[in-house]
């Protein structure tokens, strides 16, 4: 097994694994619940398989992952507009924001690479392919396992089939172009898009949901229905209690505890 199955086993290790997204401000700026991104990674679980952020903050947080057992740094490498919803963009050009080596000396353990296509521009699709390849290429280079990132544009305005076809292609791209394991949204007919893709799919907590409890029914459902782990961010940080939700969330997502239960257990209402 060479340095990337390493990597992609460990983080898989517990079974399905929970990640948690503090990359928010590299589109959004400082948003409720990662103003202070140390304060907020301090209070991220430490029993979470990793952590998603920009390479640039690392330096800022970098005693949060010195002991043992701590989670892997999960390296957003590509910047997108199709994340910039404050600015209602969705022409969705994507270039390189850090090389692979410059994210590896920074500290990431796991690039995560992302890819919109459909933009509108086939010359447009064609130039997103071609900066996923290049950036997975210099990680796979190094050592790093990818995580393709399947974003779809407009994807607060499209319909429910329109999601669902945009992810099931989209994920299988992902896989036949490199990556090693996907992220991307839950979909109406989720086991599809599970079915058509040879690579462990982490699905999205996506938009703020109203309760915790809903929050965790959407991971219950996600892995229920193939995912092979979550990616919160929202919904895993901008609650009371991270530490004691985030335990919540692995409760259900890796073993398989009810949502009521898990709540329960933590202590949460």
């Amino acid at each position: 097994m060479n340095a990337i199955g390493i990597k992609t086993q460990k983080l898989l290790s517990g079974g399905n694994a929970v990640i948690i997204a503090c990359d928010h401000g590299e589109f959004d700026g400082p948003i409720p619940g990662m103003v202070n991104l140390a304060e907020t990674v301090s209070r991220v679980h430490p029993g979470v398989d990793g952590v998603l952020m920009s390479p640039g903050m690392i330096r800022h947080v970098a005693e949060h992952f010195t002991a043992k057992g701590a989670p892997l740094i999960i390296g957003r490498l590509n910047w997108d507009t199709v994340y910039c919803f404050q600015w209602d963009y969705n022409d969705a050009p994507a270039v390189p924001a850090f090389s692979a080596a410059e994210a590896a000396a920074m500290g990431v353990e796991v690039a995560l690479v992302s890819l919109t296509l459909k933009t509108g521009s086939e010359e447009r699709d064609a130039r997103n392919v071609a900066v996923f390849r290049s950036v997975a290429a210099e990680a796979h280079r190094l050592g790093m396992p990818v995580i393709g990132e399947y974003f779809p544009a407009h994807s607060d305005t499209l319909v429910p089939e329109g999601m669902h076809a945009q992810v099931k292609t989209g994920c299988r791209i992902l896989a036949e172009l490199g990556a090693d394991m996907i992220k991307t949204f839950y979909t109406e007919r989720f086991p599809e898009v599970v079915a058509g893709c040879p690579l462990p799919i982490f699905a999205l907590g996506a938009a703020k949901l109203p309760t915790q409890l809903d929050a965790l029914r959407l991971a219950r459902d996600e892995v229920r229905d193939g995912a092979r782990g979550v990616v919160f961010g929202r919904n895993a940080l901008q609650v009371e209690d991270p530490p004691r939700f985030q335990q919540a969330l692995m409760d259900v997502v890796k073993r398989g505890v009810s949502p009521e239960d898990a709540l329960a257990k933590a202590g949460l209402a």
